[in-house]
């Protein structure tokens, strides 16, 4: 299986590791501790489109400007300090629920019941009425998301034994686009279908997000078929949930400080750190608007959502396993460059849409091609993003600071893209969006020359 994206074995095509036979291949996906991570990312991946295009649609329904839709998108800013509270993840326990399932499920149980009432609370509001309370609301969502992430993370890094890694990470990878596709296209659809049958428009959204909180049920379960990493125990004792407040900040402080400086003191940490705002930048440029800009050129919501959810589908399945071979294939530093340029050149096919205009022929040909680079690509960037975390009593922190730190670009500098859109238009925005993934491949290249892919899978090996 690929090895790439585990914290500790080494990986393919570097550091020598035999590889396994097709059956081997072929049956770790059926493992139990894969598939329990296979549905987490379903869990992982349905929340952030509810918070993102999805919203966005509802908001575009009730004729919000495409300019606060933008602005709008800075809601999803948890994802970018999730790191900050991460810590309490490596550190404590949750009372009740850690002592009877463990550090991780106590965890994981917490933050999914907790996304169940905020998704519901999301649904009740109404974009027409209250942008700010909207905005309340996803944030609550935003957050909750975020800290499962957390949790998804690090037991995902925790639970999987060497061999099985490249098989989680390309069933987690795949079933958060499906999980995104069931809340974005999914959900439309869903709106479309309420609204036929004479639904008020609000009610329709609001029967939808219930609809979408019902689905995190499907992590519920994960959790429960789950069982605790046996290494934690050993590697991250827990913190005593009994501890007085003072002294439980103390701990959560000095363990985020200790987690920072293992990462920070090692050899090109911020070169590494600015390489991961920039990987993604240009794709989550260009993902930022896309519902505004197929609605603006006539399609219809079911359209979007029959073209995206079918081909969408498939796509984002094809991609994520084929990004998990090329991690298996390839040394780690190649497949991120297979990755980057893929999921860079790809933005023209949207350019290209904007110039032929309303015709579901190129909107298939485009929703194809966005969601089978973007897979491979971030199933790719996830291996390296898991390969950095060597150290098992700062897995929850230190994934949690680089996700961070890699959702720059959809959660913070994406905001202005509807004033850029505004100013230049679509065609000469989405040549911009590709343009932003050059310097993510200079750094790449630069990290190379200085030895830090040889670095990183030697002291993995």
């Amino acid at each position: 299986m690929p090895q790439s994206n585990s914290s500790v074995p080494a990986v393919a095509g570097e550091g020598g590791a035999k590889r396994p036979s097709f059956a081997d291949t072929f049956v770790v996906y059926f493992q139990r501790r894969v598939l329990v991570v296979l549905l987490l990312g379903f869990s992982s991946g349905l929340p952030i489109i509810l918070v993102g295009s999805t919203l966005q649609a509802w908001m575009t329904q009730n004729g919000i400007d495409i300019r606060t839709i933008g602005l709008i998108s800075a809601v999803a800013v948890p994802y970018n300090i999730k790191f900050l509270w991460a810590p309490l993840v490596d550190t404590l326990e949750v009372p009740v629920l850690s002592p009877l399932l463990g550090r991780r499920r106590g965890w994981l149980l917490l933050t999914q019941v907790w996304l169940i009432l905020a998704i519901l609370l999301l649904g009740l509001c109404d974009p027409a009425a209250s942008i700010a309370v909207i905005v309340v609301c996803a944030v609550f969502v935003a957050t909750a998301s975020a800290t499962q992430d957390i949790v998804i993370d690090a037991f995902r890094i925790e639970s999987l034994s060497e061999s099985e890694q490249g098989a989680g990470m390309a069933s987690y990878v795949a079933a958060y686009r499906v999980g995104a596709l069931v809340s974005g296209a999914g959900a439309l659809l869903l709106v479309t279908f309420l609204q036929d049958f004479k639904l008020a428009d609000r009610a329709a959204w609001s029967l939808c997000y219930a609809v979408m909180a019902a689905l995190i049920l499907i992590g519920v379960a994960a959790t429960f078929l789950a069982r605790e990493p046996e290494r934690l125990a050993s590697a991250a004792p827990a913190g005593d949930a009994a501890l007085a407040p003072e002294n439980l900040l103390k701990r959560t402080f000095w363990s985020a400080v200790d987690s920072f400086r293992d990462f920070l003191t090692r050899d090109l940490a911020f070169a590494v750190l600015a390489f991961v705002v920039l990987f993604k930048l240009a794709d989550a440029f260009a993902f930022a608007l896309l519902t505004p800009f197929t609605l603006g050129l006539g399609f219809s919501l079911p359209q979007i959502a029959g073209i995206r959810n079918f081909l969408g589908f498939i796509a984002a399945v094809l991609g994520g396993f084929a990004g998990g071979f090329v991690a298996r294939a390839l040394p780690l530093s190649l497949s991120l460059w297979v990755g980057g340029i893929l999921q860079t050149i790809m933005i023209f096919a949207f350019c290209i849409q904007a110039l032929v205009g309303k015709d579901a022929y190129w909107l298939s040909m485009t929703t194809f091609i966005e969601f089978f680079a973007d897979s491979v690509g971030t199933v790719i960037f996830v291996a390296y993003l898991s390969a950095l975390c060597r150290n098992p009593l700062y897995t929850a922190t230190q994934f949690a600071l680089l996700t961070a730190f890699a959702a720059l670009g959809r959660n913070v500098f994406s905001v202005g893209t509807g004033y850029v859109e505004h100013a230049v238009g679509w065609p000469l925005f989405f040549v911009l969006c590709a343009a932003a993934g050059l310097p993510a491949l200079a750094l790449l290249a630069r990290l190379q020359k200085r030895g830090h892919f040889h670095g990183l899978s030697a002291r993995r090996q």
